[in-house]
């Protein structure tokens, strides 16, 4: 079995994965627009991703731009999980994740690790996790 993520953005889709290819080291796939899809959305739309996929070592998930009628809530129901063994490695990916976003939980050491947990500025909730 594999369960994988898949990210709801408005429009910024590409910026976002762009975004996170750098941070994770990891390419985007199966880069899908609007352009030739049989889906009600306007010209101005037809440029934005419909699908695609960030593929690294370790990582996998998937996202797309909601079409303009199916409205993004931001919310708390996920947070995406990254567990790293080096803890300078950690607080740097942690860094960039917050850069332009919130931080919610300061990256420090705790009773289990080292563990960090903030919103990204697309909105994303992200939890990084160092066990040393």
């Amino acid at each position: 079995m594999n369960v994988q993520a898949y990210l709801a953005f408005n429009g910024n889709c590409q910026e976002a994965l762009n975004f996170y290819s750098k941070i994770f080291s990891a390419e985007i796939k199966n880069r899908q627009t609007y352009e030739d899809r049989k889906i009600d959305v306007p010209s101005s739309f037809r440029q934005k991703l419909q699908h695609a996929e960030l593929k690294g070592k370790g990582l996998h998930f998937m996202a797309y731009d909601a079409a303009p009628d199916t409205p993004i809530n931001h919310g708390n129901q996920i947070h995406m999980s990254v567990d790293l063994k080096n803890t300078e490695e950690a607080e740097d990916m942690f860094n960039q994740l917050s850069n332009g976003g919130q931080v919610h939980h300061n990256f420090r050491e705790r009773e289990w690790g080292h563990f960090g947990r903030c919103s990204d500025k697309f909105g994303i909730n992200w939890m990084v996790n160092c066990d040393t």
